[in-house]
């Protein structure tokens, strides 16, 4: 029952996760859920993604060094404490947990981006000029 999870070696450049993504779009490869760990040269894109095949073959001819890794998804509550039972549930079976990342279900029209820039107001700016709607405060109270 585990889910594959690609892992794509990324230079921590300009332009090289809109290479990714624009790649993956351009073969009808939808991300459902994806982290990003990076250090001052290189990161490493974690996917979850509708056809691993796909993927890998398109970003491994990019030149993407790609690795999949086997992962366990769990559905949890969205309250306050879920996570945290959950968490418990390993730590008493002696599993260690070594890293975890979390997405939001989508709704039937929209899913839910966070993005980590350097000038948060220049990309509000250009993200709103083309259409895009900015999630608030108030938006995430209301999930």
């Amino acid at each position: 029952m585990s889910l594959k999870q690609l892992n794509v070696f990324v230079e921590n450049k300009k332009g090289a996760l809109v290479e990714i993504t624009e790649t993956l779009a351009s073969h009808d490869v939808n991300i459902r859920a994806l982290s990003i760990a990076d250090t001052e040269e290189f990161g490493i894109l974690r996917l979850i993604v509708n056809d691993n095949e796909t993927a890998s073959k398109m970003l491994s001819d990019k030149g993407y060094l790609i690795k999949t890794t086997e992962v366990v998804g769990v559905k949890i509550g969205d309250a306050p404490g879920k996570l945290s039972t959950a968490l418990a549930v390993l730590d008493k079976e002696d599993i260690n947990v070594e890293y975890l990342y979390a997405f939001m279900a989508r709704t039937e029209k929209h899913a839910y981006v966070v993005l980590r820039v350097a000038d948060n107001a220049h990309a509000e700016s250009a993200l709103e000029t083309a259409g895009y709607h900015m999630i608030t405060d108030a938006d995430i109270n209301k999930l």
